[in-house]
């Protein structure tokens, strides 16, 4: 990836926490990386490189800073909006795909050689989908070490890596400590060896409540609620069961994770990331939705309004499903009637459960079988690694499955940032009283100067109905 010496340069200057994670400063001198916020003395210009990535420092043998903690940014948000197989690429190795199906899984899942995946990669991120896995094994191994009391070896399988040799000699060469060294610093109390606690970072501003009163609002007894100012959700993870508590605080999320298995931290995390889009960039979004005169005065008022994403797509698939033309309240009532434990069903779980357990009509009982089908036989991928067009096509292809439905699975599933609902009636009656054309041919018309971030808009215009 191309960055500007001079812009990045500037960004670091000023200190600018809204380039962390956009790209990294790497130190000629002291063979150090960090952050563009680094509060540490700005090296000279001719001692400096800018890279898009922690990995693609790493590559080069640049150790990252333990002051600033450059492998622990905010994701670039350019990874996470966009829908080509670089941007899938990123997704899937940040949900730990390599560590469990390795580069070959990997490149089948995106249906590109090893090899011409390994070259697009380095192209656009500075590292190969090893160096890019190394790099998140290393940052899941220190979250260990600093805040839990497990041992260096139990450690060292949990993060992903193959030998205690490989993870001493990893985390030696990223950060110049030995994982011995880096535990000296802290020394943590005693606790349950599956609970781990993490900070999610994110660029400012977040609108919180926003967030919090929009999944509390669909949360489903058994599988998630609202806290007072926390969110509590069940995770179903790679390697067992998981409890995400999030809890919004100033520049960060605090996250505590109770994890059966403690390989699924990096899944975990990148998931719970994905759930509260907090690699976005709501200063490039809310620059753009400010600029329509009718949305300048709800962005004023509140900054950083995010999209409600998802830990399961396929769980999103099937709200939208059930959610059609009835009222949240309603969904909330006929989806706890498809949970039999404490975790949403998978597709081959929902396909088991008897008719009596879709209180619903059957023409939609159908659509969501059609649909757990697609899921389960491996023709139909919500989990975001997919092609955001052909999926969003193919879940049209499902009887019972329109347009509506497909836009808010792409919004919230995908993590496609343009999808829209313009026959939504919450989009329509937030849009009477902003003042936007209330009809949906017009008001998709008008929502064309939102692009690209209409899904961004859809939030904004349900929060004014």
């Amino acid at each position: 990836m191309e960055l500007d010496f001079d812009t990045c340069r500037k960004a670091a200057t000023s200190r600018d926490a809204r380039f962390d994670g956009v790209f990294v400063t790497a130190v000629t001198s002291t063979r150090i990386y960090c952050r563009p916020s680094c509060p540490a003395i700005v090296p000279k210009a001719e001692n400096v490189r800018f890279l898009p990535t922690a990995a693609a420092a790493q590559r080069e043998g640049f150790r990252a800073c333990l002051r600033c903690r450059p492998d622990a940014a905010p994701g670039s948000p350019a990874w996470d909006v966009r829908g080509d197989v670089v941007g899938r690429a990123m997704r899937l190795i940040a949900d730990g795909v390599v560590d469990r199906d390795g580069v070959p899984g990997l490149a089948g899942r995106l249906g590109y050689t090893e090899r011409h995946l390994h070259r697009m990669l380095t192209a656009e991120v500075g590292a190969g989908p090893l160096a890019l896995a190394r790099a998140q094994r290393a940052q899941t191994a220190r979250v260990l070490i600093e805040t839990t009391r497990l041992g260096l070896a139990e450690i060292a399988f949990a993060a992903g890596f193959g030998s205690v040799r490989q993870f001493n000699d990893t985390v030696r060469e990223i950060y110049g400590r030995t994982p011995s060294d880096l535990r000296i610093r802290r020394t943590q109390p005693e606790q349950d060896p599956g609970v781990v606690q993490v900070r999610l970072p994110f660029r400012a501003p977040l609108h919180a409540e926003a967030l919090l009163s929009f999944l509390g609002d669909r949360a489903i007894e058994g599988i998630d609620g609202r806290e007072g100012e926390a969110y509590r959700r069940n995770l179903r993870l790679p390697h067992g069961s998981g409890t995400a508590v999030l809890r919004p605080g100033d520049g960060h999320v605090a996250a505590t994770l109770h994890l059966a298995d403690l390989r699924d931290l990096a899944p975990a995390v990148a998931r719970c990331r994905r759930l509260l889009d907090l690699d976005a960039d709501p200063a490039a979004v809310d620059a753009t939705l400010g600029d329509d005169p009718l949305l300048a005065p709800m962005v004023l008022k509140e900054p950083g309004v995010r999209v409600p994403r998802a830990t399961d797509g396929f769980e999103i698939a099937v709200r939208a499903v059930v959610g059609q033309q009835i009222s949240v309240a309603a969904a909330r009532t006929v989806l706890r009637r498809l949970v039999t434990g404490d975790a949403f069903p998978t597709a081959a779980e929902l396909l088991d459960l008897p008719d009596d357990a879709f209180a619903m009509p059957t023409a939609r009982r159908r659509t969501l079988r059609a649909l757990a089908a697609a899921v389960a036989g491996g023709d139909l991928e919500l989990d975001g690694g997919g092609d955001r067009a052909e999926t969003t096509a193919r879940l049209k292809e499902v009887p019972g499955i329109g347009d509506w439905t497909a836009q808010y699975t792409a919004m919230r599933a995908l993590g496609d940032p343009d999808a829209f609902l313009p026959t939504d009636l919450g989009v329509l009656r937030g849009a009477r009283a902003l003042g936007l054309p209330d009809d949906p041919k017009s008001l998709a018309a008008h929502a064309e100067r939102w692009r690209p971030w209409r899904s961004y808009a859809v939030i904004r215009l349900w929060r004014s109905c």
